[in-house]
């Protein structure tokens, strides 16, 4: 789940096994309908977050995130 932060999007890293990871980089595909952040972590591992397209759009209106394929 991705939580809003004053950072940006953070993420569960899977890897680490931490909660509210911060996402460096992140850009959001719409693959389905649904809305998918990818991005790394400071160690540089993969990360992913599911989130709505209000908060989505939010992400990029703010500048924390870019748009990727699929709008």
């Amino acid at each position: 789940m991705a939580t809003e932060k004053g950072s940006g999007i953070t993420a569960y890293s899977v890897k680490t096994k931490t909660k509210n990871v911060p996402m460096i980089n992140p850009v959001i595909d719409v693959k389905s309908g649904r809305y998918i952040a990818t991005g790394t972590d400071s160690a540089g591992n993969k990360m992913a977050a599911i989130m709505g397209k209000a908060t989505a759009e939010e992400h990029i209106k703010n500048g924390n995130a870019k748009k990727g394929s699929g709008w």
